[in-house]
């Protein structure tokens, strides 16, 4: 979509290896890039599926759009277990892989939204499988796949959510066009103002949290940890300044859906797995109102999986313990559904 870098899309990857060899973490760049309206992939209804793992906050955009713009019905899914294989695979450790039957330490017992891969017709175990059929050796998710062409769209999720909502209504969505959200209006100052507002949340947040929790000097985390809680104040402060619902004002955006993965899963994961632990958010009042205002959003509750996350991000540490907290205020994600849980000055 743009030849220069995005960075609101992706991590510029000037001196990456040096950068990595010192110990922070750089966000790779997505390989696939095509986009729906092309002469090679028409928008049509059911043409199109998705491959996700519900603990990527990645492809949680992906499903939010999926389920917001009403598409659960036209564009079809396939999830991935939260812990990618482990040393014992016959292929390789640490890919994605299809596999329903898998116990989750967790819950000890199978994840009931995981399936077996149907978007190919070739029933692959792993996601590297798949690109592996178009030659290429990357392994990641989302994915957005052509059932007919039998090809991969795009597997970059910030374009993947624009193309969705640019293509809803060709796509089949099953909401109107006059009630369904307008995620990216074309032009005009509330174009410009999700476009400031996307830059600052991807860089601070969204890819500032795996920043903090995975790099591994620390300089590089102590910066990532200053400047999102910093961004987090100024969101505070943005939702506090007028009572406003949506981070733009009265309307739910890109904005908003880019925002949500990461602070839906800040509490109950991110706050220790990325030693984000200088406040939770539901110590910040207008945020905690706002993530619980977009939880209520018909379909967002069901576009992920507080088990996939905990089980992804803790089933990989070094013991495969994963915490069973927290418990207070309220277990999460019940606590969701509670926006009097922070106490507006």
């Amino acid at each position: 979509m743009k030849n220069s870098t995005d960075t609101s899309v992706e991590e510029s990857q000037s001196n990456a290896v040096r950068r990595r060899a010192k110990g922070e973490f750089v966000r790779g760049v997505s390989g696939f890039r095509s986009v729906l309206g092309d002469p090679d992939f028409p928008a049509e209804k059911g043409r199109y599926h998705l491959f996700v793992a519900l603990n990527c906050p990645w492809c949680h955009r992906v499903t939010l759009a999926r389920n917001v713009l009403g598409l659960q019905d036209s564009i079809t899914l396939d999830v991935a277990f939260p812990s990618r294989t482990g040393e014992d695979d016959p292929v390789a450790p640490n890919l994605w892989d299809f596999n329903p039957a898998r116990i989750a330490t967790l819950t000890g017992a199978s994840l009931p939204e995981c399936t077996l891969e149907t978007g190919t017709g070739k029933n692959y175990r792993l996601v590297k499988q798949i690109y592996a059929a178009e030659g290429s050796d990357e392994g990641s998710v989302p994915v957005l796949y052509d059932k007919k062409t039998k090809r991969i769209v795009n597997n970059e999720s910030a374009e993947i959510i624009r193309m969705l909502n640019g293509s809803a209504k060709a796509l089949g969505s099953s909401i109107s066009d006059d009630e369904r959200f307008d995620l990216y209006p074309s032009e005009g100052p509330l174009h410009d103002e999700i476009d400031v507002l996307n830059e600052k949340i991807y860089t601070h947040i969204n890819n500032g949290a795996y920043k903090a929790g995975f790099s591994s000097d620390q300089a590089v985390y102590a910066a990532a940890f200053e400047n999102y809680f910093a961004m987090l104040s100024e969101l505070e402060a943005q939702l506090a300044s007028d009572g406003r619902p949506f981070l733009t004002g009265d309307k739910f955006t890109e904005s908003d859906l880019r925002l949500f993965p990461t602070l839906y899963r800040h509490d109950p994961v991110y706050f220790l797995r990325m030693k984000l632990n200088g406040a939770r958010i539901v110590d910040y009042p207008h945020l905690w109102r706002w993530l619980c205002r977009v939880y209520a959003l018909h379909g967002v509750q069901k576009s992920n999986s507080l088990d996939h996350c905990r089980q992804g991000y803790f089933g990989r540490s070094w013991n495969n313990v994963v915490p069973l907290g927290p418990f207070l205020p309220m277990s999460y994600p019940k606590a969701y559904t509670h926006p009097d849980l922070a106490k507006l000055p």
